[in-house]
């Protein structure tokens, strides 16, 4: 990747329910943060990319998202970009940060995400927010698709993403063998992660007996293998390499590779071809790495099947291996190549907006050896799987980045 690039500030909020909490304020709590990590003051950024989603049709702030959040705490005037690409959102913001700092228009930049989600008395409103992730023009192809692939066509008071993300788990049961407490053993994993991150929204330790004995959503989940609705932010502060040579290495991590990635047209079963395979093999490539020296990766586990898939997308296990990976621990700290040392969206949370940038915070914060109860050892390279929306037959969007400690 030509122009090194470096995260030299990473923070994040409390993820979950926080009612008295804004976009505006969640913003300003992660972006202090970031601040403070990297020893900077507002005013030594000169531009920044603001991820959210929900923003307009929750708290009616149509436009200019960024300029609003972000002007409070001392950054206006600068370049300010409004980012929205479903829960691919953070990620994205920060490969076009990057792109701004590899073209030398920028040398220190702010990635921010935010998102205020939980609004108890607006659920047709937060429900409709999901479905806009989805091409709203072809609702009927959306459950033809659920149905084509195994699924139960969505009814009251059901999440469509859930149903999305259920038809596919049980065409990879079909296919590979995949069993209920595969997904069990995954959400299990999460929740045990999860219960030793302070940020987290769900801090319980959870047995795979437990996760299949919670309330079912639509088979083959239960309510522990859905990620929650939450409330939630995160910063990183990005340099260039002539920044960081002025201001010190100290405790910056490298951006070896950073890749996005849409929709394309396959066949539902062409998993060779899945739009997180293509990204991850993408981002390998310009690392220059394999999967297997990736030492720790955090997944969008939006369900427990869609970290299981990202598994096999990453290379970190072959199609209808994982089941037997988790058995042994492999993806579960202290094991061959830890997934979701965070928690996960499971445990952590899934903030949309924030959810890319949250993932980051957890990798840098592994590969500079400060993620205390939850530290993987001798961590050198670390990825990230930020997928989000729904177009076709995957994900509209995909963005995986491959971080080193520097």
């Amino acid at each position: 990747m030509a122009g090194g690039v470096y995260i030299i500030g990473a923070a994040m909020t409390a993820f979950g329910k926080r009612p008295s909490d804004s976009v505006k304020s969640l913003t300003a709590e992660a972006v202090r943060g970031a601040l403070a990590d990297a020893g900077l003051e507002a005013r030594e950024i000169e531009a920044a990319w603001f991820s959210n989603t929900r923003q307009p049709m929750l708290e009616g702030q149509n436009t200019v998202r960024g300029e609003i959040a972000l002007r409070p705490i001392g950054i206006a005037g600068i370049p300010i970009a409004n980012v929205e690409n479903a829960c691919a959102s953070g990620s994205t913001a920060l490969l076009q940060a990057m792109h701004a700092i590899q073209a030398g228009t920028a040398e220190v930049a702010l990635v921010v995400g935010a998102e205020k989600m939980v609004f108890p008395d607006q659920p047709e409103r937060v429900a409709a927010a999901f479905i806009g992730g989805t091409d709203v023009h072809d609702r009927e192809g959306v459950l033809a698709y659920i149905e084509r692939m195994g699924g139960e066509r969505p009814g009251p008071g059901r999440s469509l993403f859930m149903d999305l993300y259920a038809a596919q788990a049980r065409a990879h049961m079909r296919s590979f063998g995949t069993t209920q407490e595969d997904f069990a053993r995954v959400a299990a994993k999460n929740h045990t992660h999860g219960s030793r991150n302070e940020l987290a929204q769900y801090r319980t330790p959870f047995t795979v007996e437990q996760v299949l004995a919670d309330k079912p959503v639509v088979f083959p989940f239960t309510r522990a293998m859905c990620a929650p609705v939450s409330d939630g932010a995160a910063a990183l502060i990005v340099c260039s390499e002539a920044a960081l040579r002025k201001r010190g290495a100290g405790r910056a991590v490298r951006v070896r590779a950073c890749v996005l990635r849409s929709a394309s047209e396959r066949a539902a079963g062409d998993y060779a071809n899945h739009i997180g395979r293509r990204t991850a093999s993408a981002a390998y490539e310009m690392a220059g790495v394999s999967a297997g020296e990736i030492d720790v990766a955090e997944v969008h586990d939006a369900t427990a099947y869609a970290e299981l898939q990202q598994i096999e997308n990453l290379g970190l296990a072959s199609p209808g291996d994982v089941g037997a990976r988790l058995r042994a621990g492999d993806f579960a700290l202290g094991g061959r190549a830890p997934v979701n040392p965070s928690g996960g969206l499971l445990a952590k949370g899934h903030p949309v907006g924030a959810t890319g940038i949250a993932q980051l915070f957890e990798l840098v914060t592994q590969l500079r050896g400060e993620a205390g109860a939850r530290q993987v050892d001798g961590v050198r390279l670390a990825a990230a799987e930020n997928g989000g929306g729904f177009l076709g037959v995957e994900e509209a969007a995909t963005v995986v980045t491959v971080l080193e400690r520097a």
